[in-house]
């Protein structure tokens, strides 16, 4: 449809009639589609049935069936803890939907299998049955019914509101709790309401014998908790009763319902009453339909002069849209995909062979390096003092990353330093230390991830466009002649690791050739700089690549400028992405020669300080005075600007560097913090990283592929003594692994494979040996928990099979018993069933037939079992083959997802606490959110460098629009530094980072005369 079809519709446009309004205004700021208030009532009306019923069996049996109800209750465990990351959350991604869906199925199809179940009177067969023809039902009906309103809308007989297409998730979500609620009252009222007269004493005449409940039943509480059956049977007494008889509607009862006409009325033995389960369903139909017209047309709707794409947008507007953390471990994630390809070709295509920096260098166009405008900028030196920021590793989450931009952009901060209170001024330069967005470089990391954070906190100019390319920067605001004459904050960026994945072609068209990131104002154009600051301080942005080091353009560049324009009093700070101090003494490598080469042989002495990011933390060593040179005077990492915290404890015994001695005045989180946040790699892996659930549930099956099925398994419990039994337990898991080393392909194959990449995951800093210990300890641990989830699944299945609840027939065991059922409750004396089989060539019982086989996969995977046990696997198809492993696998990897990400969990918790590797690994894992922290310098009047490091503990999840800022009148040509509330959005719950950031660190590096400085921690 066209635009114009979001107003009110073309016919009454063309009128220009104006919509009409009314008083039944909507309490929703939308009409709300879901039926989550339904379910609840449909549960709880089920809860109501079945316990008034049944509450008296299921207190009898409860001791009876001690070896079911265990069964059933490791069963609810296993499906809970499969679905509990998606407990009280709506997550976007399909895959969290379609467990849903997928739990339900196979849950169901193996509750109503277990006696203990059967016991309480819900006939599953019965409800799937009802459930199959009045859901297919529904479906049908409310489709067309849409489509009737979407026509109605067209000709302008309904408000525009109307033409919001409703999900067809939502049609089949309401279609499914209709059908359950009809499924329950049928199953609890029956056909027809006729008060059962004492049944509740013939039901109860066995149980009444003990003599507990004949004393004083009446009088007991459990007594008149039973009596809940006589007032269940007044209600469907009085509500699921009959409507009427088929005189009361001759045409619609015989013609819709029992098909009178199609046999001109002549059929005999037809009954008279109309159904009550036709008349609960039209009920709920109704109320649907009557809900949705009400809120469409005379409602919300009505009251709103929006059209739905203006609302959908205004709506947005009162709540930022920020992306979350990324899912490092997920296993059906595109961007993660893309990542690796990107890498992969990033090293071997632009790694030494064509190199970004090396094209920068090659088009300048001046040949002095030291005079190229493009790379040295001086416009800030003439200051009396000036404040800047560092911050790094930015583009992960949108909370987080938002957290700090709002702490950039703010005026000032005032903090308590001791026992004063300092206020520190917003930065008039931001330097960013690379990492940009995660995990890739891309349009839409860059402008999610980066931008839309940013421009949030502080917004661009009123003329900024995000599609402008510029050509010839800087590309000053308007009335802005000049760099010296703009007061505003800027903005320099250095790229990371992550940056260069597509040869640093998004950052080049992102950074290089952009005006503004969000409020700040962007005059670089090339991909490392040299700033002149006040009081001769210098910043020198470097850009390592993927290698860790500058390449020589660069090197040569930076050269002359120490030559040429540092002088011997002047001080330093190089700005590098990697902390190669760090890594270099964790990998027992040395990199960066260039870098080193640079500050040795040309600063001599003049870097006071050197920054770094890509370690998501906070750490500041400080050199230890000896009669050894110092190079470099303080060693400062902070990468806490968005993106997944990386723990500190790790790196608690670095203490040198290039020669020197240095110790830890600062960290954050503290080594204890970081090392107690390790531990939720056990308890949080997979609800943080449920994405996992699709490598992790295919390894476990490959494991354990060639040993099913376990014909003798039921062996297991001859012994009466549990000790007996575990042993039995053990003994058959030995057998079975030696089954797979001697005559499995499958389960060998994937051993080895997983054995191999075990070794290869551990980094290579460990020995040889000391990797292949733990990679075998590892790959025998997910083994171990394979072997017992096997075990478990087919004892269970065993089980079943020899008390006959399972694989009594074929695969079609429930649809012969529907056919069964529906001959004697259903009645067709008129042949509707043949004449519709007959219309449909043969399609309505077949579908019905194959949908009830592929539903109850108990039974067909227990039917299979059986065959092969008997028979063999060789006698058994090909087709019939792959149907009994995608039965098995359908139910092994609820049981398995949970385990395997428990395993690997306390693999990561062991190796990062225990040994101290998988840094990275062991906390992208966690994604974390909190502990975000940036930097702000301060080059006071008398040439001193006073550093604060700023922090926040909680990154709020939840954002309002802040009405400080909503109110703040705005002039057109008014750039947002200059406003008092220069960010959008505030916490909505909690405290607001403004509020709660705090100092972490603060120390001062004095510019002396001489070329050394002391310096105060």
């Amino acid at each position: 449809m066209g635009k114009n079809k979001q107003s009110i519709g073309p016919l009454f446009d063309t009128l220009g009639m104006e919509r009409v309004r009314t008083i039944l205004t909507h309490t929703y700021p939308y009409p709300h589609e879901h039926s989550r208030h339904a379910m609840t009532a449909v549960m709880v009306g089920c809860l109501f049935f079945i316990s008034s019923d049944n509450m008296h069996t299921l207190i009898q049996k409860l001791d009876k069936n001690f070896k079911w109800w265990s069964m059933y209750f490791c069963l609810i465990g296993f499906f809970y803890f499969f679905s509990s990351p998606f407990v009280r959350k709506t997550i976007k991604p399909s895959y969290s939907n379609f467990s849903r869906w997928y739990i339900a199925w196979i849950f169901v199809a193996a509750l109503y299998h277990l006696p203990s179940f059967q016991s309480m009177g819900v006939d599953l067969r019965m409800n799937l049955s009802l459930f199959l023809t009045i859901y297919i039902s529904s479906v049908f009906f409310l489709i067309v019914f849409h489509i009737i309103f979407l026509g109605l809308w067209y000709v302008g007989l309904v408000s525009r509101v109307a033409g919001k297409r409703p999900e067809i998730l939502a049609i089949i979500q309401n279609c499914t709790v209709i059908s359950i609620a009809c499924c329950v009252f049928y199953s609890h009222c029956g056909n027809l309401a006729v008060v059962r007269e004492n049944h509740f004493d013939r039901r109860t005449s066995s149980w009444f014998s003990f003599s507990f409940w004949k004393k004083q039943e009446t009088n007991t509480w459990i007594s008149k908790f039973l009596r809940m059956n006589e007032f269940k049977d007044q209600i469907c007494s009085s509500w699921f009763a009959p409507v009427g008889s088929a005189s009361d509607y001759p045409l619609f009862s015989k013609w819709v319902l029992y098909g009178e006409l199609t046999c001109s009325g002549s059929c005999p033995g037809l009954p008279d009453e109309i159904s009550p389960l036709f008349s609960l369903w039209a009920t709920f139909m109704g109320l649907y339909m009557a809900n949705y017209v009400v809120e469409r047309s005379t409602g919300w709707a009505l009251t709103h002069p929006l059209s739905i794409s203006e609302y959908e947008k205004l709506k947005k507007q009162m709540k930022p849209d920020f992306l979350d953390m990324v899912p490092w471990y997920s296993g059906t994630s595109t961007d993660l995909f893309k990542t690796v390809f990107d890498l992969m070709v990033s090293v071997t295509l632009f790694l030494g062979r064509f190199d970004m920096r090396m094209m920068q260098a090659a088009m300048s166009k001046v040949p002095d390096e030291a005079k190229n405008g493009d790379l040295f900028y001086d416009h800030l030196s003439e200051r009396d003092d000036l404040w800047f920021d560092f911050v790094a590793d930015t583009g992960d989450g949108g909370n987080s990353t938002y957290t700090v931009a709002r702490l950039l952009a703010q005026r000032s901060l005032c903090l308590r330093l001791g026992d004063s209170t300092r206020r520190l001024r917003r930065g008039d330069l931001l330097l960013i230390g690379g990492d940009l967005a995660y995990p890739n470089p891309s349009a839409y990391t860059y402008e999610r991830r980066l931008f839309h954070p940013f421009e949030d906190a502080l917004q661009p100019p009123s003329s900024y466009k995000a599609e402008h390319i510029a050509v010839s920067k800087p590309e000053l605001p308007y009335g802005v002649s000049e760099m010296k004459q703009y007061d505003g904050p800027q903005c320099f960026i250095i790229p990371g690791n992550h940056d260069w994945f597509d040869g640093l072609h998004t950052f080049m068209r992102y950074v290089c050739h952009k005006s503004w990131l969000g409020g700040w104002f962007l005059p670089q154009k090339k991909s490392y700089f040299a700033l002149k600051l006040p009081k001769g301080w210098w910043v020198f942005g470097l850009d390592q690549a993927l290698h860790g080091d500058i390449d020589v353009y660069q090197f040569k560049f930076f050269a002359e400028i120490c030559r040429q324009k540092v002088q011997e009093n002047d001080s330093v700070i190089v700005v590098t992405h990697e902390p190669n101090w760090l890594l270099d003494w964790y990998w027992n490598d040395v990199t960066g020669k260039n870098v080193s080469h640079l500050i040795k042989d040309y600063l001599h002495g003049r870097c006071k300080l050197r920054i770094a990011g890509d370690l998501h933390h906070y750490m500041r060593h400080s050199f230890v005075p000896s009669e050894k040179p110092v190079y470099v005077e303080h060693l400062l990492v902070n990468g806490c600007g968005g993106a997944f915290l990386h723990p500190t404890h790790v790196f608690r015994n670095f203490n040198s560097f290039y020669g020197s001695s240095f110790k830890s005045n600062a960290t954050y989180p503290s080594y204890d913090d970081s090392s107690r946040i390790a531990l939720g790699n056990i308890l949080k892996f997979r609800r943080k990283n449920w994405q996992f659930d699709f490598i992790g549930g295919i390894i476990y099956f490959i494991l354990v592929f060639s040993m099913f099925p376990q014909c003798d398994v039921f062996r297991i419990l001859h012994d009466d003594s549990l000790s007996g039994r575990l042993n039995n337990f053990f003994s058959t898991m030995w057998r079975n692994f030696l089954y797979m080393l001697e005559h499995s392909y499958v389960s060998l194959v994937g051993t080895l494979l997983l054995t191999v990449a075990s070794f290869f995951f551990l980094p290579t800093k460990l020995s040889r040996k000391s990797r292949a210990v733990i990679g075998v300890l590892h790959v025998s641990a997910h083994m171990f928990a394979a072997l017992i989830l096997m075990l478990l699944l087919e004892l269970a299945i065993d089980i079943c099979v020899r008390n006959r609840l399972l694989a009594t027939a074929g695969y079609h065991t429930l649809y012969e018993w529907y056919r069964s059922m529906e001959s004697e409750h259903f009645p067709d004396p008129t042949g509707l069933r043949a004449r519709i089989e007959q219309w449909t060539f043969g399609l309505y019982p077949a579908c019905i037939k194959y949908l009830m086989s592929a539903f109850d996969v108990p039974e067909v995977m227990a039917v299979s079992r059986s065959t092969i046990c008997r028979k063999g696997i060789e006698t058994l198809p090909r087709g019939g083959a792959i149907i009994y492993y995608a039965s098995v696998f359908l139910y092994f990897w609820v049981l398995s997802t949970p385990v395997v990400s428990l395993v690997f969990g306390s693999y990561l918790y062991i190796c990062i606490n225990w040994f101290h590797i998988h840094f990275d690994e062991a906390f992208s894992s966690l994604r974390i959110a909190n502990y975000k922290a940036f930097t702000r310098f301060h080059i006071t009047p008398t040439g001193d460098l006073e550093v604060f490091s700023l922090a926040v503990d909680k990154v709020p999840k939840d954002w309002k629009l802040d009405s400080n800022w909503d109110t703040e009148p705005k002039e057109p040509l008014q750039l947002s530094h200059l406003r008092k509330f220069p960010s959008k959005w505030t916490a909505a719950t909690g405290t607001d980072p403004v509020n709660s950031v705090r100092i972490v660190d603060h120390f001062v590096i004095q510019r002396t005369p001489n070329s050394t400085a002391d310096a105060n921690g």
